[in-house]
């Protein structure tokens, strides 16, 4: 078992020099260094519970050199943080059992092989339909999501005790064509302050690309209609004062040079990626919780399966207090109410495998229609 690119991080993971009593880790044949691929087995614990992780020296992030045992091992390195911000939600699953550069899918059902000691959350879907997702109750369930290679996980804003409410207002900063990661952080600094005038706390993550995640704990009495009408009032309040920085228009070709604040990813069955976790990308990237006072000294670079646990380690969970109020929604949903009654302005569009929502606008791309209005002038 070898890892390219600078020394391994993690404590008693050593190959064949691991010994017996390596934390956290255990060979299916003590000290003994992995035989080939696919025909050994590893047992990485979590929570204090094992977990068996088969071929675990199958690259899941060839590039990088990170295979499966590395990555169940970060994820059992990371474990406060990463059930902080999963604790009891469903998720889905970004899956590539053949590692990056593999074939790769989706689940969102609890697949074939589910362990029983696991659990599940019935969470419905906007066609109405319902299924039972893969829930995280404890951080043992993320090492299995691991041995069924899970690159990214993605979590719903709801707990499972109540599915139809979030729990976790997210504002998603999505860097357009000509803007990056430093314009992402001024729109963030904008939006924590618009925040704080309303006496709520925002925490940040970088989304393990180019662009921020912002999650508030809020009060779980909302719908998701409402909770996405909140995103929607806070994105036009700062495109209001940031006209030339951002931007709320779900078509791109409206968007320019602009950081796009992704309201529907506050829509129902619309997941971010969660703190912690990994992303489907050569550098083994981590989605990383960050203070607000170090927000403009890090770059997405920083963040890898190899770095986080380290970091973690040294400064701690910037997520830590993210549980200690739950917010309230009424000041961002009378924005709003202020938004329809003075200026006209309702709903934006939904996805499109959405079905037709009450009070939205056509889905029909700008130029799209001046077109049709001009063919029928």
């Amino acid at each position: 078992m070898h890892m390219t690119g600078g020394p391994r991080l993690w404590p008693g993971i050593r190959g064949a020099d691991a010994p017996p009593h390596a934390p956290g880790v255990r060979m299916s044949a003590p000290g003994r260094s992995l035989p080939t691929m696919g025909s050994a087995e590893a047992h990485v614990e979590a929570g204090g519970r094992s977990v068996r992780i088969s071929s675990p020296d199958k690259l899941l992030f060839p590039d990088a050199g990170v295979t499966k045992l590395d990555l169940a091992t970060y994820y059992a390195n990371v474990a406060d943080g990463l059930f902080r911000g999963l604790a009891r939600r469903p998720v889905a699953l970004n899956r590539f059992p053949d590692g990056l550069g593999g074939k790769s899918f989706f689940t969102k059902s609890a697949p074939k092989g589910f362990p029983d000691w696991a659990s599940t959350a019935r969470v419905t879907f906007p066609s109405g339909r319902t299924g039972d997702e893969v829930c995280v109750t404890e951080p043992a369930t993320v090492l299995w999501t691991v041995q069924m290679g899970t690159l990214e996980l993605h979590a719903w804003p709801v707990r499972d005790d109540d599915t139809d409410h979030p729990d976790e207002l997210r504002i998603d900063l999505d860097p357009q064509p000509g803007t990056g990661f430093a314009e992402a952080v001024e729109v963030a600094r904008q939006a924590q302050a618009l925040f704080e005038e309303h006496g709520i706390r925002p925490f940040v993550k970088t989304s393990g690309g180019r662009g921020l995640h912002l999650l508030v704990r809020i009060e779980p009495r909302w719908t998701f209609v409402e909770a996405r009408r909140a995103v929607i009032a806070l994105a036009r309040e700062l495109e209001r004062r940031r006209p030339e920085l951002v931007t709320t228009s779900w078509w791109k070709e409206e968007r320019g040079e602009r950081i796009f604040i992704d309201f529907n990813q506050m829509a129902r069955d619309r997941m971010t990626v969660a703190p912690y976790s990994t992303r489907a990308r050569p550098d083994a990237p981590v989605s990383m919780p960050v203070r607000w006072a170090d927000l403009g000294d890090v770059a997405p670079g920083d963040f890898t399966v190899q770095t986080v646990p380290d970091l973690l380690a040294k400064n701690g969970d910037a997520n830590a207090e993210i549980d200690d109020v739950a917010h309230s929604l009424d000041a961002l949903l009378e924005m709003a109410d202020r938004d329809e009654k003075d200026r006209g302005l309702g709903d934006l569009p939904y996805p499109p495998d959405f079905p037709k929502m009450p009070g939205e606008p056509k889905r029909v791309q700008p130029s799209k229609a001046r077109n049709d209005q001009e063919e029928g002038s």
